[in-house]
């Protein structure tokens, strides 16, 4: 019971660390040493012949493989031996851990420097922002497009940048918070469908809508709660998750952004891939700040009625104890 009591408060104490400082700089960032790590090895996945290029999805499926499992096996066996001869060492490493793969500060800056932006009536400053945190061209949209952009952004980063990671981190630890990350980042650097990433990323965007598909509905559902605590439209948020969740290409994003749009009663727009919910309301940049708030409070009922609850669970069956060897 007691490792249990730590891992909640790892959980607690990485969450306020977060929200109070935001990421660590990059050169500090484990993440960011995993995406300097995967930029070094594309190059080296792809085959420049055309008679080739069947081998690209053996060499992509076998690099995020074996990426994964053994980021898997280092993390948890350093993780275990600490948490065995070190405990204190391990709290300190498991809040870092956790506290790097969680990112609700650094969501809610992006969306602050759009809508200040916009505010300021710069379109272009605006698009070069919302830039940094999706990965459509966005040099030619409008404001309403730029908008929609950012709450879309705001609605998947709370499962991929919150809530996946909290839900492996209350089965796993820090260790399954953190390797959700790496499969997480490996997704969003190669697992692209356009010619040149097509192959190679094939296996990352394999396993990281695997890893996303109970955490996005998970999500989906505390995004409606979150906003009948507000007092935003949780009744059009059931009805619009019920008839658009499908509508995205992804497997996933379609249940958090369409329980958000219709919590906002927006319409939100991927030029010439989906619209989801219905334009009963403009889109204005009021609406960017009510996508942040039912992020953070769908964060905290995840934690309060999943999280905290279900690690406490698994530390009255020695669950931890078993993990860690201790």
């Amino acid at each position: 019971m007691i490792v249990s009591v730590s891992i909640t408060l790892i959980l607690i104490i990485s969450l306020i660390i977060d929200i109070l400082c935001g990421d660590p700089r990059n050169r500090y960032h484990p993440v960011a040493w995993i995406g300097k790590m995967t930029k070094y090895f594309i190059p080296k996945l792809k085959i420049d012949k055309d008679d080739k290029k069947e081998f690209e999805k053996k060499r992509g499926t076998v690099f995020t493989v074996f990426f994964v499992l053994s980021s898997v096996i280092l993390i948890h066996l350093s993780l275990s031996f600490l948490c065995h001869y070190y405990y204190f060492i391990f709290f300190i490493v498991s809040v870092y851990l956790l506290y790097s793969s969680i990112s609700i500060k650094n969501m809610e800056n992006h969306i602050n420097m759009i809508v200040d932006a916009l505010r300021k009536k710069d379109i272009i400053a605006a698009r070069k922002k919302l830039s940094m945190i999706v990965g459509r061209d966005t040099k030619d949209l409008e404001e309403q497009h730029v908008i929609s952009g950012a709450i879309e952004s705001v609605a998947e980063s709370t499962v991929d940048g919150i809530i996946s990671p909290i839900f492996y981190f209350s089965i796993f630890g820090s260790s399954g918070a953190f390797v959700f990350r790496i499969i997480n980042t490996l997704d969003s650097m190669i697992g692209y469908r356009d010619n040149y990433f097509i192959d190679i990323g094939w296996m990352a965007a394999k396993f990281d809508t695997f890893a996303n598909y109970i955490p996005a509905r998970l999500t989906s559902i505390f995004i409606i709660v979150a906003s009948f605590f507000i007092k935003a439209n949780w009744k059009n948020s059931i009805k619009i998750l019920k008839s658009d969740r499908h509508e995205t290409p992804s497997l996933n994003s379609g249940y958090p952004m369409s329980a958000m749009a219709g919590a906002l009663n927006v319409r939100l727009e991927k030029i010439n891939f989906y619209q989801i919910g219905i334009p009963a309301e403009q889109l204005t940049v009021e609406k960017c700040k009510v996508a942040i708030k039912i992020m953070k409070i769908a964060v905290v009922l995840f934690c309060l009625s999943v999280s905290i609850p279900f690690i406490l669970l698994l530390g009255l069956v020695k669950w931890w104890n078993i993990l860690f060897g201790i």
